[in-house]
């Protein structure tokens, strides 16, 4: 299954609001969601946070979240007139589409946490972009990633859920990919998404574990509130 993750970023002249308006209530009700390769659909609706990583910080105001069966499935639905002329066409009436950062990567449920339909809809979700350190081979980032790493990382305080999503390796045929891999941790709310990242915990354990993996030049954050638009669960 392809996980997939889509940050986009509000068309020049538009807010924030207007954008993430638009994009839930508009593109993906009226043209996403109708590619019937889509399995699941999702988006993350950015909320101000004054600790998002990155320098500068990403521009993006919010993340799709694709499921798809596999490349395949994903071919067929680049060819079909859902995408030409519904999602794609759509694209310049509210994102700078050409800011977009595109992702297939494959998930790892490190914390599963409660079941999908469970889960409070205050949540917020940490979602964090990671490149590995120049030297590092990918097979080796992968492993420590999924290993020592995720093991501190499980540990850190108000914790809800915890995903790790890897780049496929079809985005590294001709070079490197922009980016190895996708976090997603789940808090009750920002205070307790606040109190983890500024806790002793994150700062003894879980900060330099990442340290020792990943490049610091092109580490970045958001935090976001998600609404489905198709699942959780598959129909």
């Amino acid at each position: 299954m392809i996980h997939q993750f889509i940050f986009g970023a509000p068309k020049p002249g538009w807010t924030a609001e207007e954008f993430q308006d638009y994009w839930l209530n508009v593109h993906a009700v009226k043209y996403a969601s109708k590619i019937p390769q889509i399995k699941r659909y999702l988006i993350d609706s950015r909320i101000p946070y004054e600790g998002d990583m990155g320098d500068p910080v990403l521009p993006h105001q919010g993340v799709a979240e694709i499921w798809l069966e596999n490349e395949q499935e994903q071919l067929a639905s680049l060819q079909t007139e859902e995408f030409l002329q519904g999602a794609r066409a759509d694209e310049p009436n509210w994102a700078a589409f050409w800011s977009s950062i595109v992702l297939d990567t494959t998930a790892h449920t490190v914390f599963a946490g409660p079941p999908r339909n469970d889960r409070h809809p205050d949540w917020v979700k940490l979602t964090m972009l990671l490149k590995r350190r120049p030297g590092l081979a990918l097979a080796e980032y992968r492993q420590r990633l999924l290993g020592t790493y995720s093991a501190n990382a499980s540990r850190l305080p108000g914790l809800r859920r915890y995903l790790q999503c890897h780049t496929r390796d079809g985005a590294y045929v001709f070079g490197e990919a922009p980016f190895d891999s996708v976090e997603q941790l789940w808090f009750d709310d920002v205070e307790a998404l606040r109190a983890a990242l500024t806790g002793p915990y994150f700062t003894t354990r879980v900060k330099p574990a990442l340290d020792e993996l990943v490049d610091p030049k092109y580490v970045f954050s958001l935090v976001a509130r998600e609404d489905w638009v198709i699942g959780p669960e598959t129909p």
